[in-house]
């Protein structure tokens, strides 16, 4: 791992694991039906401040993408595997999360697979395949961008959680109780 990597356009940069992901979420998007991707990015009943750090976060997110896809891969380095085993879990974790979303009601709260240990599945296993990406890469850099990234989401999430209990009610009060927001922290 190093602060700052050498930069330099190739097949073998990091940039694989942001198309493995984007790839991912557009299979999986283009085969859902309409109402379930429109609710996906549903961003009704959140307050501007919410709106606004979702946006940051996306924003810092785009500066660890352009460095991921600058950032030539670790080939001779074991962060490359290890980087690399992260990011498949997290992709696959994204699509049973997904899948999930997928199957249940638009008039319920996600409660079943995934969504029975972590309140918000998608957005760790977004995280897994992007920090296992910064691993193979071998960046602190990128990895510490990634991190802040999800400061800021982690403050959207707050107004999603928020917009679900005015919508879900006293299922979703027990649903916050019983499952921590992010697998093992509440």
């Amino acid at each position: 791992m190093e602060l700052f990597p050498a930069l330099r356009l190739s097949w073998l940069n990091g940039w694989l694991f942001v198309a493995a992901l984007s790839l991912t979420d557009a299979i999986t998007f283009r085969l859902f039906p309409k109402a379930v991707v429109e609710r996906l990015f549903d961003r009704s009943g959140w307050s501007r401040k919410q709106v606004v750090f979702t946006f940051v976060g996306k924003l810092v997110a785009l500066l660890s993408l352009i460095l991921l896809a600058l950032t030539p891969l670790k080939l001779d380095h074991p962060v490359l595997v290890i980087g690399a085993c992260i990011s498949a879990l997290g992709l696959a974790g994204l699509v049973l999360a997904l899948i999930s979303f997928k199957n249940t009601p638009g008039d319920q709260p996600v409660t079943s697979g995934l969504y029975r240990i972590s309140r918000h599945p998608q957005i760790v296993m977004s995280f897994m395949v992007l920090a296992g990406a910064c691993l193979a890469v071998g960046s602190w850099t990128a990895l510490a961008i990634q991190i802040a990234s999800h400061f800021f989401t982690h403050l959207g999430i707050i107004g999603e959680e928020d917009v679900c209990t005015k919508r879900y009610g006293d299922a979703y009060r027990a649903y916050l109780k019983r499952v921590p927001r992010y697998f093992i922290f509440f």
